[in-house]
């Protein structure tokens, strides 16, 4: 189960949309409800943001493609041959979009069933992914907090679409953090539920714990960007120290 620990790091950013906790399964989960509604996958993050309730979806729910890259069914043929990127005008080629959907990650076929959304505060399960949006000064904290210990490079990898690919399936396939920005990818575009620029932020289980870590042990506030005299008196001695080191 999700530490008290982690759930009090993440409450401590303050974050406007709250971090969600995902969860992927073969059996159903216990006692949490099925969403009965229908909608694109990236859409339920927004909906457990919104109520702060916990739920699970199977591929049913799912009017996207979500369900494809997680393996719950197999791709579509016309999304596949490039031809849906092509006529929305996304790419100049269907052959330019079919080369998307031999690259991006797709779980084993049928060994994700459900996928169980619950906020983070509330979770009482070991999250695959925590999904966070945040804002610049937020997302600074949280992705310095992923290489504060390891040294970690931070990347993002992503494509116009098939964003569920980048923010679901790739950290959990790779164990890296990946990141992506609000109104650059045409499903969250089109959605219109955040604001432009926020970052969405998504960990996975391997980094979670050296994340809270981080988040726990660093400075949020790095000493070159205190006001306080004695900040900047203590940077000045730092610097005249290494600068007599030379």
């Amino acid at each position: 189960m999700l530490s008290s620990e982690a759930k009090d790091q993440f409450a401590r950013l303050e974050m406007e949309y709250a971090p969600v906790a995902v969860k992927f399964s073969y059996f159903p989960p216990e006692g949490i409800r099925h969403e009965e509604q229908q909608k694109p996958f990236c859409e339920f993050i927004k909906d457990v943001q919104d109520s702060g309730d916990a739920f699970f979806v199977t591929a049913d729910n799912d009017v996207c493609c979500g369900k494809v890259t997680l393996g719950m069914v197999p791709k579509p043929p016309v999304e596949a041959s490039g031809q849906m990127g092509y006529e929305i005008g996304v790419f100049k080629t269907p052959a330019a979009n079919a080369r998307l959907h031999n690259t991006y990650p797709v779980l084993a076929a049928d060994s994700v069933r459900y996928v169980t959304f619950a906020p983070l505060a509330t979770c009482n399960f070991d999250p695959d992914l925590v999904y966070c949006v945040a804002d610049t000064d937020q997302a600074d904290i949280l992705m310095r907090a992923t290489s504060y210990i390891s040294g970690d490079l931070w990347e993002s990898v992503g494509s116009h679409v098939m964003s569920c690919a980048w923010m679901f399936t790739y950290p959990y396939v790779t164990g890296k953090v990946n990141f992506l920005i609000t109104g650059m990818h045409h499903g969250q575009k089109m959605n219109k539920h955040y604001p432009k620029g926020m970052h969405h932020i998504v960990i996975p289980y391997q980094k979670l714990d050296e994340v809270v870590k981080a988040l726990g042990e660093m400075d949020w506030v790095t000493i070159a960007f205190r006001e306080d005299e004695e900040s900047k008196a203590e940077l000045q001695a730092r610097m005249d120290r290494l600068e007599a080191s030379r």
